[in-house]
């Protein structure tokens, strides 16, 4: 695999040039600063540790990762792009079935691939019947779900995370809108609508460590 292969796959890229996209490319640092605010809520809660501080860094290399991608526009930057980001995802599930659930870590291991093959499995038959505009979407179809999921499940709860929760599967789902939509509508919106994608989703991944961040805390004083 040529690893230096360059990759055009966004509306506001229109040359190989390091600054061809510099809206997506500026508008990563939304993720930093989503990193700093989401560290300095779970320190102010005593969370800043173990799988919250862990989210804490991979939310900042989502950043730089992007940033990468945006930028160079090649294939080893787009590794750097998506490796954090399915790091984020497999962390944040373990973590959200252990608090959510109340799952000792062990049991959690075996919960988790189970979670994970439910996931995949819807997301394989949505993709049956899905119609190709929404195909490009289909890799965050499980990150989707498991949002949902969880906002059901803390409002079964009665928890007071829920709406918190609620809040970041609702802007995640604007936020997967705003990916998709971005080369259809290249012809209207000659700047992509992936920049939003970027904001959304800095916004999603900021209330997902907090909600995790405060279930810990409650955790704690059981």
């Amino acid at each position: 695999m040529n690893w230096t292969a360059q990759i055009d796959g966004y509306c506001e890229r229109l040359s190989p040039a390091f600054w061809a996209e510099p809206i997506n490319a500026v508008t990563n640092a939304a993720f930093l600063l989503a990193a700093l605010a989401a560290f300095l809520h779970a320190r102010r809660i005593g969370q800043a540790r173990g799988p919250v501080l862990v989210l804490c860094l991979l939310l900042a290399a989502i950043g730089l990762g992007s940033f990468a991608f945006h930028t160079f526009a090649i294939r080893w930057a787009a590794l750097a792009d998506v490796a954090p980001i399915q790091l984020f995802s497999l962390v944040a599930l373990g973590a959200g079935v252990h608090r959510f659930t109340g799952a000792h870590w062990p049991r959690t291991a075996l919960l988790v691939p189970v979670v994970l093959a439910l996931l995949i499995a819807a997301t394989w038959g949505f993709a049956q019947v899905a119609p190709p505009a929404l195909r490009g979407a289909l890799g965050y179809a499980p990150a989707f779900l498991s949002l949902w999921a969880f906002a059901v499940l803390l409002a079964v709860q009665r928890s007071l995370l829920a709406r918190t929760m609620a809040a970041a599967a609702l802007v995640f789902t604007l936020s997967l809108t705003a990916r998709t939509l971005d080369l259809p509508f290249c012809d209207a919106i000659p700047l992509g609508t992936h920049w939003l994608w970027h904001l959304l989703n800095a916004v999603t991944l900021a209330l997902v460590i907090r909600v995790l961040a405060g279930q810990g805390a409650v955790m704690r004083l059981r």
